[in-house]
């Protein structure tokens, strides 16, 4: 995985039909604001179609989105996934009906910039490349909370692609050639967490071709502003590491002890605490400064107690096929 500019003459040429598959699951408050970065996006309008998911909301998810693309300048087509409680159910059922050489992916509460779609297809005009991911920066945030998880760039793909395994993409904004898709298998329809490094690996395990980043197309994310749903994606990413370890025998994450804990409690109340309290009344440090331990030591639990109280179900298994 490595990230190489591309001449600017080819791309401005390269321009394949592209299919973006967005899985909604109880979305209606998020759905305007995702709309109008739909169409502000630069990439031609006639050679784009947005395939937007229902899997199974209570609210008006789908008749929003009925009523939009009845009256919409950009090709909206609803589709609904109900047999299986899963965004990668949705998600394949979005490339089954997808007509684009390029399928590409983001979600309902993300928020794509106007040229995130010229970027992310523009790699692939070099036809090695079989998967490319773009950037995730964070929505501008208030909270204590938001403001930790954007300092550590929780939400970066720098993370994914750097992993040991191997380098994957985040589905919050990747494509992928609809020719791998073909060869390798769509998601797994009932995997809950761990899908995309899952099927970005059984692609590149295969050898069909390889990953390519790109910095400059960027998806907007908003942090967790609770504790409780802190705790809550935290304790997904531990359990998508052991689905990971069941599937593709990646090594599990060490857990975090409670003598460790305390250890680092008692550094950070008896050190830390002075330490930052005389740098932020010199103007050097904030609140988040000084609660940076207690909230990574937070997350860290969570992701331990996730990845130890999984189990990966038997139909997970499954890959689905076009």
């Amino acid at each position: 995985m490595n990230y190489q500019p591309v001449d600017a003459t080819t791309a401005t040429s390269f321009l394949p039909m592209v299919s973006v598959v967005v899985p909604i699951y109880n979305g209606e408050a998020d759905l305007p604001d995702l709309l109008n970065c739909l169409l502000s996006q630069t990439y031609p309008k006639d050679r784009v179609e947005y395939l937007l998911v229902d899997n199974n909301s209570s609210d008006r998810t789908f008749t929003f989105l009925k009523t939009t693309a009845e009256n919409c300048p950009i090709t909206i087509r609803p589709l609904s996934e109900n047999q299986i409680q899963s965004s990668y159910a949705a998600r394949n059922t979005g490339i089954r009906a997808a007509i684009g050489e390029i399928i590409a992916f983001t979600d309902a509460d993300c928020r794509p910039q106007p040229q995130w779609l010229d970027a992310l297809i523009q790699p692939f005009v070099n036809l090695e490349v079989v998967i490319v991911a773009g950037e995730i920066l964070a929505l501008p945030g208030k909270t204590l909370l938001e403001q930790h998880a954007d300092r550590e760039e929780t939400l970066s793909q720098k993370h994914t692609l750097g992993h040991r395994f191997r380098p994957y993409g985040q589905t919050a904004n990747l494509a992928i050639r609809r020719i791998a898709l073909e060869k390798a298998g769509l998601f797994r329809p009932h995997l809950t967490t761990g899908g995309d490094a899952d099927i970005c690996w059984r692609i590149l395990g295969e050898n069909i071709g390889r990953l390519e980043f790109a910095p400059n197309a960027i998806v907007q994310h908003r942090h967790r502003t609770t504790l409780l749903e802190l705790q809550s994606q935290w304790r997904r990413y531990g359990r998508s590491n052991r689905y990971l370890h069941e599937l593709h025998g990646i090594d599990l994450m060490r857990d975090i002890t409670l003598g460790e804990c305390g250890y680092r409690l008692g550094r950070w109340l008896f050190k830390e605490v002075p330490r930052d309290i005389s740098k932020a009344i010199a103007g050097k440090a904030t609140l988040v400064d000084l609660l940076n331990t207690p909230i990574g030591l937070l997350t860290a639990r969570a992701r331990a107690a996730g990845q130890r109280e999984a189990k990966l179900p038997e139909n997970a298994k499954l890959v689905a096929r076009l």
